[in-house]
């Protein structure tokens, strides 16, 4: 007998892929949706004055909100708009009152009336502290100087630093037999200028306005009746002051470049000793402290002030006469 099953064929119907959903397209519309929002933000960004950005900013302020129908109106416009607090206190208020958000330590800040007048004499104790350690701290780099430098061995006896009325003084003066400048010679000796170099190397931070002059002993200038210690004395001077500008020291800070002759000797005893002949470099201190206490103002005196003219008497007024009626 013939196998009867019946035969079964499946048909499997294939379907092209389609457009799955349409799920992609919820995605690109929040991300156009959020670009949008972006773009928008920037525009309003730019569109806004600084005050209303800081309005927004208060706006968002943490820990304080809002108890009044105006903010919205304020806050765009760009107004400052005060804040309440929870207890219905504004911020500013509660910020002041609250003894804990107040610092003790915050000193305050001093009055024209409640001010230290300036204590002159305290004032110039201080200058005078701080221009002799000024002067010790010039005298231990020179010293320094000096003891580092091979070629300069023995020309600490040619440098004089001391404190005078004017300030801190600096002299190269000559020796028996080690001079700053050949006989009659405004040229000075290559020694001499290396030490002078090192002179302004350490001076040339200083604030200190500069004063040079040039020195010479008695004796007469031999050679030139049109030139004498007095020009001498100034061409010294000048060759100092070009080897210290040269040496980086600021021209703006010389004040004065001057020649003297031997009108002010080193050695007032003896004006043909060689330590006459000498430069000198003065560091000038700072004006002197002005009193804060104003001077008293005078009175003009008592013809300047000018004579108000008298006023006239005021007439006597005429005597009553006597009334005449007719009966």
């Amino acid at each position: 007998m013939a196998d009867e099953r019946p035969v079964i064929i499946k048909r499997i119907k294939k379907i092209s892929g389609g457009h799955h959903g349409g799920a992609w397209k919820v995605a690109y519309a929040d991300f156009v949706t959020a670009m949008m929002a972006f773009f928008l933000l920037l525009w309003l960004l730019n569109a806004v004055t600084e005050e209303q950005k800081q309005g927004i900013a208060q706006y968002f302020r943490p820990t304080i909100a809002f108890q009044n129908t105006s903010a919205t109106f304020a806050v765009l416009s760009g107004q400052a708009q005060p804040m309440e607090t929870m207890d219905g206190g504004t911020a500013s208020q509660s910020d002041i009152e609250d003894p804990e958000l107040t610092d003790a330590t915050q000193p305050e800040p001093a009055t024209g009336e409640g001010a230290k007048p300036v204590d002159l004499q305290e004032a110039e104790a201080t200058v005078a502290q701080a221009e002799e350690k000024q002067l010790q701290e010039i005298k231990d780099e020179v010293k320094k100087v000096i003891d580092e430098t091979p070629d300069l061995q023995g020309m600490e006896r040619n440098l004089k630093i001391d404190k005078t009325e004017e300030g801190i003084r600096i002299q190269l003066l000559d020796q028996e037999k080690v001079s700053m400048f050949p006989s009659g010679s405004a040229a000075m000796n290559p020694r001499s200028a290396e030490l002078l170099q090192k002179v302004a190397q350490i001076v040339k931070d200083l604030p200190n306005k500069i004063e040079i002059s040039g020195h010479t002993d008695a004796t007469p200038y031999a050679g030139n009746a049109n030139y004498t210690n007095w020009e001498l004395s100034t061409d010294r001077a000048n060759a100092s002051r070009r080897v210290l500008v040269e040496s980086g020291i600021d021209a703006g800070r010389l004040k004065t470049v001057e020649g003297r002759a031997d009108t002010d000797p080193f050695v007032k005893d003896n004006p043909l000793d060689p330590q006459n002949r000498r430069i000198s470099i003065v560091l000038l201190r700072e004006p002197k402290p002005a009193s804060a206490t104003p001077a008293p103002r005078s009175e003009p005196p008592a013809e300047l002030v000018p004579n108000e003219p008298a006023q006239p008497a005021p007439a006597e007024a005429a005597p009553a006469q006597p009334e005449t009626g007719t009966e």
